[in-house]
């Protein structure tokens, strides 16, 4: 299983969520599963990269096809609710970044 996305060629989009974690973990990863699960049915969503620390500290991508995609997610309901546990329960701070991807290149090792 490859942990780089694979998308179309360009363009598309990215949304780049930037975060801090609290200490707070209860629900945390059932709530972040269910996100990546949602997202993936979602007409536009293109697949997604993520990452996160020892120190909380953490990067998720996710790719979608237009810029109604992405505010489609964001309107989501359920979506809604996960960001609003974010604010209260477990983020320190984050930073939502919307960026059109014009171009792009790809290594594989053999």
């Amino acid at each position: 299983m490859s942990l780089i996305a694979k998308t179309p060629n360009p363009p598309y989009y990215a949304v780049i969520f930037t975060s801090e974690r609290t200490e707070v973990t209860k629900g945390y990863e059932q709530m972040a599963e269910r996100m990546l699960t949602l997202a993936s049915e979602q007409p536009g969503f293109l697949g997604e990269e993520s990452f996160r620390d020892e120190n909380g500290f953490g990067v998720t991508i996710s790719y979608w096809d237009s810029l109604e995609a992405i505010k489609q997610w964001k309107e989501n309901s359920f979506h809604q609710v996960a960001q609003n546990l974010g604010k209260k329960e477990w983020y320190k701070r984050y930073k939502t970044r919307v960026c059109k991807v014009e171009k792009d290149y790809f290594f594989l090792s053999e």
